[in-house]
């Protein structure tokens, strides 16, 4: 018999998938590394176990704690999952433009959920980064995760991510192409892949997914850190207004912006055309990707990363009413 012994177990191996309609257009082979596939239906939860186990590891989570961090969602469910087998308490920190579906999910697995405004800036004591850190500091018998520093992060998608993209394109592949948020998947797989390729004597380009209102392409292109740059915006899990340990711009090659916009019809596209049904991220990397195009060459094979599920964005992007009040559609 062939069973896992826990949901845990099942975290990983997802399948790389070929685009048809929306990339037609383009030379190359391009297949997604279909994340929703994990358990908690997205790539965090990869990371969130990695981040567990070495906490755990070198005593910073104790049995019986408190597990406490900030999130925009994803990483707030692969925490959760693990506390539920693992016998933690959540308390997770959430900025006021989730989707709902997203602090509902969190609460339905057992977590506290904390929401704060998103139009603060990062040091304030508002702000869903400041509370996160205050929750830890007060909190009894509680770790605080901090996934944009913690090099866990960026470790789990060395050791799993990466190879198993290499593996499944029998080192083939030319460019990898995801959203940056806190920089652990691009970081990580990143290292992998070029760490191979050389030994391989081959090439692979990273290209970071970024959004407007965000400080990472500027950063990457000038070493500058622009705060003209940084305004609200409507996508959801990538973009920063801080520069997380976890971006390791030196193996990025390049970064592209999506608008708010297209990041939001192209979530729709790849439902409608594709059969995709996944969130906001994979919209602005699609779009990304396309963007790009005179990069490739019919010889390339491009991955790109699909982070989570739609099923969290259902009262947004799949709202024809919300994305009809955005503007984004007449």
């Amino acid at each position: 018999m062939k069973y896992a012994e826990n949901i845990l177990e099942t975290i990983g191996n997802t399948p790389l998938v070929k685009l048809n309609v929306l990339t037609k257009e383009l030379p190359c082979l391009v297949l997604s590394k279909y994340e929703t596939f994990n358990p908690g239906n997205s790539v965090k939860d990869r990371m969130a176990l990695q981040m567990i186990a070495d906490a755990e590891a070198d005593g910073r989570l104790k049995p019986g704690g408190t597990i406490i961090e900030g999130t925009s969602g994803n990483t707030g469910m692969g925490l959760a999952l693990a506390a539920v087998i693992k016998g933690y308490k959540c308390i997770f920190v959430m900025a006021d433009k989730q989707s709902k579906e997203k602090i509902d999910i969190l609460r339905a697995v057992g977590a506290e959920v904390v929401v704060c405004p998103t139009d603060v800036e990062p040091d304030d004591a508002r702000s869903y980064y400041s509370v996160s850190k205050r929750l830890g500091e007060e909190t009894p018998n509680s770790w605080y995760v901090n996934q944009y520093d913690n090099p866990s992060n960026c470790k789990a998608h060395f050791l799993s991510t990466g190879p198993e993209i290499w593996e499944q394109t029998a080192g083939k592949i030319t460019h990898f192409v995801v959203g940056v948020g806190t920089g652990g998947t691009i970081s990580g797989v990143g290292s992998y892949l070029k760490m191979k390729a050389r030994e391989a004597g081959t090439t692979v380009k990273i290209w970071g997914i970024d959004t407007y209102g965000s400080v990472f392409k500027k950063y990457h292109e000038t070493g500058i850190f622009d705060e003209n740059e940084i305004y609200p915006y409507i996508t959801e899990g990538i973009g920063e207004d801080i520069l997380p340990l976890n971006v390791n711009f030196s193996v990025i090659d390049g970064f592209t912006k999506v608008t708010d916009k297209d990041a939001a019809i192209y979530t729709q596209r790849l439902a409608k055309e594709e059969g995709m049904f996944l969130g906001n991220s994979a919209g602005a990397a699609i779009k990304g990707l396309l963007q790009l195009k005179e990069h490739f060459t019919k010889d390339d094979v491009v991955v790109v990363l699909f982070h989570d599920h739609g099923s969290r964005y259902v009262g947004k992007m799949f709202n024809d009413d919300w994305m009809k009040a955005q503007g984004f559609i007449e």
